[in-house]
Parts: C-alpha cells; structure tokens; sequence
C-alpha cells in the first residue's frame, strides 16, 4: 500500500489515514461496500457506502496514475533523456494531463511538418533560431541543398521544428490550457443547412458562455446538438495575451531576422498546434465533469426512487390505461400476487362507461380493493377522471395514485416477465408492474434497467459503462440497506446483495427448492462457504424463523452480544420490538455498555436500534406516497395558491413535481430557496412531499411553474 497515496487520498477526501488504510485493507480481503458500511463501521470511522467506494475510486485512480508515471520515466530512461530534474516533475504530477504534457517531447512522432523537417537535416539550424544567432540567414546558406533548395525553405522548415518544439513544452502548454479555461468562451452556432424542426436547440443557435461558467447540462445539450449534426461548437479566445506569454519566454535578443522567425514559429504553433489540441482536452475534461454531475445526479434521484416506502398490508388494483386497446386491469395481493386479470373500455373508441365502471366496482367488493394505481402513459389523466368518478359510488373507501410506469414496457416485455407471467399479454404485465410499483417499490424496480426509469438528465449521452457503474453500485446500496426476506425475495433482488454471485445464487434457490422454507440464518451456512456467509448474511431476513434475531439486520457474528445485552437488562427475546425493551434502552451509556460488553460503539448502537425495531425498514422513515380522491384541472389552479405535490425528478435547474396534472409542474433553481444552493438536490430528493405554491400557469402551453417560497 503506498502511502504517498494513502496521504493524497486523505487529503482529497478529508478523512483519517487509518480510515483510508482500513477501509483498502477490507476492500483487499474481498468485503464489500455495503458490509464494510454497514458491519464494519468500527474499522473505518463509521464511513457510509458513497465514502467507501469514493475511496475505492480514487486509490484506483491514484494506482494507475502512479503506473504511468513509472511508465513514463522508464520509457525516458530507455532514450537515455531522463534527468534527475524532469524525474521529480513527473513524479510530482498530480494529473494525468501533466504526465502526458512531460511526456510529449518525448514520443515518437507520426509524420508531421517537423519530422519531415528533421529528415532533411535542418534540427539544428532550428536550434540556432532558438538561440537567436544573429548570423541566421548565413547559417541557414549551409542546409541549402537537393532537397532544401532555398534559404527561405531552409527557414520555414525549421520553423515547423521551433513550432512543434514550442507545442511540446509541457509549461507552455499548462499556462495555456489555465488560461483558455480562466479566460475561453465556449460559442455555439446553428451548421448551415440543418434541420431542427422542434426547436430543441434553439437557444444555442447564437449561444456563447465563458468556460468556466457552463454548467454541465449546458455542455451536454450543446454537445448532443454537435452530435446530431445541428450545433458547431467550438472555443473561441483571444490570445494576444498567450502569443505576449511566450514571446516573453522565447524573445531574448534584439535581433530583427530571428525575432520575425520566432513570432511566426509561436504563432504557427499556437493556431496549428497547441490550440486545436487544447481546446480538445477541455471540452473532454469539461465533458468528463459533466458526466459526473449527470450520473451523480441520476445516481441521487434513483437511489431516493428506489427508497420510496412500500404500501403494506393494501390490495392494489393496476390499471394501465389505453385507448383503442383498452386499460388492463390486475388485481394484486398486498404480498404481490396475482389476483385477477381485466380490461375495460371507458374511452374512445368504444366509450362503453357504464360496463366498465360496473367491472371495476365489482373488483373493489369482490377483492376489498384500497388503491387504483394509475400509470402516466397514455390515456392517464382520462382514466384518472374515469376512476374518480367510479370511486365515489363504490361501497368502501377508495384511493387513488398515479404512478410512474417509466420502464414498464421494458419490463413487461423482457425475458424475466416472460418467464413469470407466461399466460399474460405485454399489456397484462405493465398493469401487474405498475400496482407491484406501489406496493414495493425497490423490489418491482430492480427488474427494469436503471436507465429506463426516467428520473435522470442526458443519461443516455454519458459514457455507458462509467453510468452502468454508478447506477449498479446505487442500486446494490439500496437493496442492502433494506435487505430482503431471504424466502420471498426474486433472483433480480438476491443479485445485488453483498456477496452473492449467480453461482451462490443458484445454489440457494436450488437449496430453497428442496426445503421449502428456510428457517433460520444458520442453515444457509451449509449453502454458501464462509466467506460468502460472511458478506451476506446480515442482508437476508427471515421475519418468520425459529431464531428471532434472523429478522433483524443484526450480523449472526454479533448474536452473542445481542443476547448479553437483553440478559444484562433482565430482557428476553419475546421482549424485542416491544414498549417494554424500548422503554429499557432507551438511556443506555453506550461507551460504558459497550466497554462491559466488549464490544464497540457502532455495533452496539445498531444492535440497539435493531432490537427495538427489528423489522425496522429506512424506508418507513420517509413520506409515504400522496393518495387521491378527486382530480384537478388547469382551470382550478389560481395564482398563489398552496398545493401538496411529489418530487417526481430532480435535474440541474429544478425539479418537476407531481401536483395531479398531466405534466408535471417546474420548479426552477431560483424558486427552491431563497439561500444559495449550486444543485437543487441539495434541498429536494425525489419522492419527496413538498408544499409549493403555484408561480405561473400557461394554458395555451399547459406548462405551470411553482415557486416553494412562501407567498
């Protein structure tokens, strides 16, 4: 492990260097994130999954940066180039880019004006326009030859030499790249001839920013745009300043023949070689940073997405909505069972209202229906006004919820749904994903792709693998922070829990197979070797086992301390999740208790936390979804007025939130908070209920924007 990593990552990051030792040394011995997180917050300071795994990442990076460095010095070191002074600059680079900058004179050139240059034997009367030899136009006579067969040839060729020389400055180059970024303007424009019949791109049609104020939705619209072949995009700057720069650093002597060939030279360079190319590593490095904002935010608003708290103990009644091809209707258990399959016909074409309304109240009696969960494709709000009006003459109260089906029909057409509902049509299968939506929704969504679910920004023009990283670890997170009832729990669920692989799970479904249900934590212990025991035991739950510790997120390597803990206190275990145990720990000194116990602080506190609330879920702890009655209309909103609505997406500039219409209302950045806030997940996550208050309405666009200042 070096340290001069360890130390840099410390600094980074701002945490211990025991922290960042600890954490690698899990990392190498094959624990993973979320069991470091959650069963080893002892070893590292209590660091969450995001922290680990930010750690992770940059020591990987810091390992490769550090291999190219050692790359970079042994390639020198083989020309017979390498000095103890360019040694200690490469190895003190903090960047790639400044490796590479150090590197570049260094490389074998591809053919270029310079090489061929060389060929023809003039390096060194271009070394001789760098010393500014008043004599230049008597020694450039010597080079005249066959192939150099003028003075002025002689001099523009060793020109393109000065000029690559000049590029390959590492210092030169890193003055320059600061100072387009510091000073740049990064301009868009619409190609001649294109076609943007949707206007998308309208505002970068005559569109400039300074560099360092793009934000990173910005870049990524104008570089689709650049993409479809619509936008020109480029980096525009003045550079009397730099060409002033290098003059400075290249321009020693008063002589009028070498200075004209040395400004030509800086000039050249710049215009044909420095700026092109640095202009292309900002864009890449703004890009870069761009796409971590995008799957960093996309990563944010999954992650509350997929932690929204279940619907317990409600019958759900799907209702996926169509015109032509009428609603399918599924009728689904509160464990998510399949209970009844239906279609109506309340809208057009066939308009049959009353035989649909009559099907739908006798599924509410016959299956003592709670809740019509509604999707928000096609036909939605017409459905919605179809059921509103039918829940009013049912015979017991009735709610209803419009539901997010992004995804669905990916879902329901796949090969998983296939195989789980074999006797369903597509259409059949959106409508039993939309109630499993509610009543689950962590286990419905880890079915879809992430990145079919809706709640990002440009997720489909970042890089897919770096995406396909971040959205699998947050999805991984969220699954093991919840955990899953190991008997009930679907192959898609088991596939993100810490330790578990396709292998592992087979074995244990197969092993389910067999015995039905598994009782207990222990007889997995005979399923999976005892590492894999290890990383996943804690995140598999038996609410129904013959040990009751099995259905609480406590790790069977802590049951012992569990169990001294309640004899300490004159508890037993029929005492836990009950008043009688709240009521007895809920003063504990745990530094003291967790001294007697020999134990540590983290896993004493989670223990009692744990035998509290042993089913305790974080989900239960957020807003639980907004149900309807009733729906509302453009032309009932005013002005000023106070509404309730859900944080359906989270983006750069806002957010849209769910307040019962078709589209959803727009909350812009300036709107959230009169406090400064660079993003505005700072104060909104999605899912969460917010009371906002109606800024605008355009009923000729039927946008509304919302403000969440109060009025």
């Amino acid at each position: 492990m070096n340290e001069t990593i360890i130390k840099n990552i410390c600094n980074e990051l701002n945490i211990k260097e025991y922290q960042v030792k600890n954490t690698l040394n899990l990392l190498g011995e094959g624990a993973t994130i979320p069991f470091i997180a959650r069963y080893r917050k002892e070893a590292t300071g209590a660091l969450d999954e995001n922290e680990i795994n930010r750690i992770n990442e940059v020591y990987t990076y810091q390992v490769n940066l550090l291999k190219r460095k050692e790359d970079v010095i042994r390639l020198i070191d083989e020309k017979g180039l390498l000095t103890d002074e360019l040694k200690t600059s490469i190895l003190n680079a903090e960047k790639l880019v400044d490796v590479e900058d150090l590197y570049r004179p260094f490389k074998e050139k591809k053919k270029t004006k310079a090489t061929e240059a060389i060929k023809l034997g003039l390096e060194p009367l271009a070394k001789e326009i760098f010393r500014e030899n008043r004599d230049i136009l008597e020694v450039a006579k010597k080079f005249v030859n066959d192939k150099v067969p003028t003075i002025d040839f002689a001099l523009e060729q060793a020109c393109f030499i000065v000029a690559e020389s000049i590029s390959d400055n590492a210092s030169f180059r890193k003055y320059i790249r600061i100072y387009l970024y510091k000073n740049g303007i990064l301009k868009s424009s619409m190609k001649k001839n294109a076609q943007d019949e949707t206007k998308t791109y309208e505002i970068y049609y005559n569109y400039e920013i300074k560099v360092p104020w793009v934000k990173p939705h910005q870049l990524l619209a104008l570089n689709r745009g650049e993409k479809e072949g619509i936008l020109k995009v480029d980096i525009a700057s003045s550079i009397e300043q730099v060409e002033t720069f290098l003059e400075r650093k290249l321009i020693h002597k008063n002589n009028p023949d070498t200075t004209k060939l040395l400004k030509l030279s800086i000039s050249d360079a710049l215009k044909r070689l420095i700026l092109p190319s640095v202009e292309r590593e900002i864009r890449a490095d703004l890009t870069e940073k761009a796409e971590e904002q995008a799957i960093k935010n996309f990563g944010i608003n999954l992650h509350n997405l997929l932690m929204q708290p279940p619907i317990k103990s409600k019958t759900v009644l799907g209702f996926d909505p169509a015109f032509r091809t009428g609603c399918k209707l599924a009728v689904i258990s509160p464990t998510g069972t399949l209970l009844h399959i239906d279609v109506i016909f309340p809208h057009e074409p066939k308009n049959d209202f009353e035989t649909s309304k009559k099907k739908v109240l006798d599924l509410i009696n016959k299956y003592n229906i709670d809740i019509i969960a509604i999707g928000n494709g096609t036909a939605s709000r017409e459905s919605e006004a179809f059921v509103a009006k039918v829940i009013k003459e049912a015979k017991k109260e009735v709610s209803y919820i419009i539901v997010n089906e992004a995804g669905a029909s990916v879902y329901s057409a796949s090969k998983l749904a296939q195989e789980e509902f074999p006797d369903l049509h597509v259409e059949e299968r959106s409508a039993v994903s939309i109630a499993r939506r509610l009543i689950d929704p962590l286990s419905e969504l880890v079915k879809i792709d992430p990145k079919s679910i809706g709640v990002g920004m440009y997720q489909h023009d970042v890089t897919p693998k770096k995406l396909d990283s971040e959205l699998e670890f947050v999805v991984s997170t969220a699954v093991n922070q919840v955990g899953v009832n190991v008997n009930t729990a679907s192959r898609e669920l088991l596939s993100y829990i810490s330790g578990l692989n396709k292998k592992m799970i087979d074995k244990l479904l197969d092993y389910k197979e067999r015995v039905g249900s598994i009782l207990s934590r222990s007889e997995l212990s005979k399923v999976f070797s005892a590492k894999v025991y290890e990383q996943a035991i804690g995140f598999l739950r038996i609410p129904e086992g013959t040990n009751i510790l099995d259905k609480t997120s406590i790790h069977p390597e802590s049951y012992s301390i569990a169990q001294e803990l309640l004899k300490k206190y004159n508890l037993t275990e029929e005492d836990i999740g009950t008043p009688k145990i709240k009521e007895a720990l809920k003063d504990i000194d745990i530094e003291k208790v967790s001294k007697e116990l020999n134990t540590d602080i983290y896993t004493l506190e989670d223990i009692t936390k744990s035998l509290i609330l042993p089913l305790r879920d974080p989900r239960d702890e957020l807003d639980a979804p907004i149900l309807k009655s009733d729906i509302l209309t453009l032309d009932d909103l005013r002005v000023g007025m106070e509404l309730e609505g859900t944080v359906r997406n989270v983006i750069d500039f806002g957010a849209f939130i769910d307040i019962g219409l078709k589209n959803d209302a727009l909350v812009h950045i300036s709107e959230i908070t009169d406090k400064y806030i660079k993003h505005p997940s700072e104060i909104l996550s999605v899912g969460e209920i917010v009371k906002c208050y109606v800024l605008n309405i355009d009923k000729d666009k039927k946008r509304v924007s919302l403000t969440l200042k109060h009025q």
